[in-house]
């Protein structure tokens, strides 16, 4: 039989019984410490515990006159997300970050409210998700002081990579030196335990065998051999994780992404996802930052089916205040490409959220693929084929992803969303596909939650097609960089291709902005237009705002008439959850 090394004790003792042991130890809690005792409680035996608790404390109070607050905290209707890599545009001569804060400021300070910057730190491998150094930010970027500017005039969005490090990391070079405490920092496995349940994303092995100065250790590493898994039985291993989100948020970030979180926790003879020590970490996490950073919001990415995906809300204030919304981009572009929101509608009409305190991240597109997973069981498989055979016809790849039986399946679609939605044999003018295009970003726009655009979705970028053969990954596609004179001199042109996308955003965004009907937490009524119009009525309960937004999604005309419109009560075709 294989085990994990270091195996902890979980603890399912409720509240009430665990404040009952914790006191037994004599130690005079305050009432955030005694909160981290009950989450750790829920990971740790409870003299580690209660010692964990302890210690998080302490780090909590380091930050407590270092963290700045916002003018304004929160989010409504003005805010939307530009979604970047730190070196989406470069110009000579200065580093990415400034360039990508000046672009910022010249063509989109009235349209977006806060920038995503991903992964900005040193790093060995998938384009910033292998983290070297966690504190630091790569020097061919910029440093701290860049990422603080764009801070002062956008809210800074920035990603906690925590599930796993480069094996380049200091930290791990020191896991291989056997040099304490980095020695329990990685998560290792014995022998050859069966792990046939574990849900993989890759089609890489699960497990890297390394030569440490203890001899041979088998890894566990969930997304390449380049990544190795963090492990979050070593309560110094936890804390330090802990501390480096709250640096971030004393370095002026507002907005922390959860990367990858459902893989958080492994046990041998589970899934590995979605484990209750994962929520208990989340939880507490919301309440270190409660307490540290209360305006400092937690967003999840959990590209999964949409039940496990709406699990991160937990009761609706002790987990995510935002998740996102997964499957929204699959079912908008199957819409568009069939002509029929049927799909979108119906999925649409039975969303509900856990409180009024947690809201969706909507996007269409990202640094990544459209993933399949998260529409499984909202489309048919023969649906999910027949967008894999599109993307193949619009120039995309597949990416695919390990089954437990030892198969492979699609796991998500790699291509540029604007020609995911075009004509792939050049048929149609420019101006229906840019208007294709806009139609799904109007309905990503229009359903409740805050909006994240991506800076290729922003500026109407096409496939890099050879992206993929330069770097061997099917998602360069979608991650080209790109020359700041270029784009400029495009803008400049009205007839181009970005220019018009970017003018139809910002037309867009202004009129979101302008009503609080948008409010992220405001109501949302899915309408009975037919299946050729995407009807959502949005309203503010506070401010009386409410607008109806009704969206075509053929390539003829439709006709709605609004008076008559209904509340969406019935389905038009076939199955109710599974349309063909």
């Amino acid at each position: 039989m294989g085990k994990i090394r270091r195996k902890s004790i979980f603890s399912s003792i409720d509240t009430t019984e665990s404040v009952c042991k914790f006191m037994e130890y004599g130690t005079i809690f305050s009432m955030s410490q005694n909160i981290y005792t009950i989450h750790l409680s829920r990971l740790y035996d409870t003299e580690t515990a209660v010692r964990a608790a302890e210690r998080l404390t302490a780090i909590v109070k380091k930050y407590e006159n270092r963290i700045p607050r916002p003018v304004r905290s929160g989010v409504d209707q003005r805010d939307a997300v530009l979604i970047t890599y730190a070196d989406q545009i470069r110009r000579d001569g200065e580093v990415p970050l400034r360039t990508l804060h000046r672009f910022c400021s010249r063509y989109l300070s009235n349209e977006i409210s806060a920038v995503h910057v991903l992964p900005f730190f040193p790093w060995s491998s998938d384009d910033g998700f292998s983290v070297k150094d966690y504190r630091a930010v790569e020097s061919d970027y910029g440093d701290w002081e860049d990422l603080r500017a764009i801070g002062t005039d956008f809210k800074l969005m920035a990603d906690g990579v925590i599930n796993h490090a480069s094996v380049e990391s200091e930290w791990f070079q020191s896991f291989l030196r056997d040099e304490k405490p980095f020695q329990d920092y990685f998560l290792t496995v014995e022998g050859r335990p069966d792990l046939s349940q574990v849900v993989r994303p890759r089609t890489t092995p699960l497990l890297t065998e390394f030569q440490t100065a203890a001899g041979p250790r088998q890894v566990w590493t969930t997304f390449s051999a380049d990544q190795a898994d963090l492990n979050y039985r070593a309560p110094d291993l936890l804390l330090e994780i802990i501390d480096i989100l709250l640096f971030y948020a004393a370095q002026g970030v507002q907005i922390i992404r959860l990367d990858a979180i459902a893989f958080l926790w492994k046990e041998i003879g589970t899934r590995c996802m979605h484990l209750p020590q994962t929520h208990a970490f989340v939880q507490l996490l919301r309440a270190v930052f409660e307490s540290a950073a209360p305006h400092v919001q937690i967003i999840t990415e959990t590209n999964v089916p949409h039940e496990d995906n709406m699990s991160y809300f937990g009761d609706g204030t002790n987990e995510a205040h935002l998740v996102y919304n997964f499957a929204l981009p699959l079912l908008v572009l199957h819409t568009l490409l069939t002509g029929d929101c049927s799909a979108l509608s119906n999925w649409a009409w039975e969303l509900t959220l856990p409180s009024a305190q947690t809201t969706f991240f909507n996007f269409l597109a990202s640094h990544d693929g459209i993933g399949l997973n998260p529409a499984r069981g909202i489309l048919s498989e023969a649906a999910i084929e027949k967008l894999a055979d599109a993307c193949r016809a619009h120039g995309g790849e597949i990416s695919y992803k390990q089954n437990p039986d030892g198969s492979q399946s699609p796991y998500e679609l790699n291509i540029s969303y604007f020609d995911a939605l075009s004509d792939p044999n050049g048929n149609e003018s420019l101006a229906i596909q840019v208007s294709r295009f806009m139609a799904a970003y109007a309905i990503a726009l229009s359903v409740k939650g805050v909006p994240g655009i991506y800076f290729h979705s922003m500026i109407g970028s096409r496939n890099w097609a050879a992206g993929p053969a330069l770097t061997g990954q099917n998602r360069s596609i979608n991650r080209e960089k790109i020359s700041a004179e270029a784009l400029e001199s495009e803008l400049g042109k009205p007839s181009a291709l970005r220019s018009r996308v970017l003018e139809r955003f910002r037309q867009l965004l202004h009129v979101r902005a302008g009503s609080t009907a948008f409010d992220p937490y405001g109501d949302q009524r899915i309408m009975n237009a037919g299946p050729g119009v995407f009807a959502v009525l949005r309203s503010n309960p506070q401010t009386g705002a409410s607008t109806l937004c009704l969206q075509n999604v053929t390539n003829a005309e439709q006709t709605a008439f609004g008076e008559l419109l209904q509340p969406y009560q019935t389905r038009w075709i076939g199955d109710p959850k599974i349309p063909e």
